[in-house]
Parts: C-alpha cells; sequence; structure tokens
C-alpha cells in the first residue's frame, strides 16, 4: 500500500514561546502555551519529528502523537486532563 507524498516535517526555529514547524509548504507555530510537555524538551528531541500520515506528528524521543488539526486550531482541541487531582502536601 502506497503510502501519501509529503517531505519529511522540519523544525526551523525554536523560541522562548515556541517552535516552527515546516510541513510541506506550510509552517506552522507550535506555542508552548498551548502545548507544554515541549517546552523542557531538548533541541534534539524537538527536531526527531515523524508524520506516519498527513494529520499524524510522532515525536519519537517523547513518546509524543499530535494531529497537526491541533496545532493549526489549538482551541478546537483543549487540554482537559480526567486524572484525579491529588494533594500536593502528601495528604489523601
Amino acid at each position: 500500500m502506497p503510502g501519501f507524498a509529503t517531505s519529511a516535517p522540519e523544525v526551523t526555529n525554536v523560541s522562548r514561546h515556541g517552535f516552527w514547524l515546516l510541513l510541506g509548504d506550510e509552517e506552522l507555530l507550535v506555542r508552548f502555551a498551548d502545548f507544554p510537555w515541549f517546552r523542557q524538551a531538548t533541541i534534539d528531541a524537538l527536531t526527531q519529528v515523524e508524520r506516519p500520515s498527513p494529520d499524524h506528528l510522532y515525536w519519537p524521543q517523547l513518546d509524543l502523537d499530535l494531529s497537526v488539526r491541533s496545532i493549526r486550531s489549538p482551541a478546537d482541541f483543549p487540554l482537559v486532563s480526567r486524572a484525579p487531582l491529588h494533594d500536593a502536601g502528601g495528604g489523601n
């Protein structure tokens, strides 16, 4: 089964606000405010990005998957955790 025709994704710039990701002829800003799990990543981990399908990005060193649509419209994909809250003081 043949894959889709695209060039490999490329990180073109990193700043304290986020990083620019080139996907074919489209360049998108991945803001750390919208995608906080990238904030502490190394440059090497950020730049090792794969695109298994047109809407799927994968960072193997971070074991992180992301939809291209979520980068284009982060407000449509709010960060909501269903994990239970734990007492920071070590209590119940």
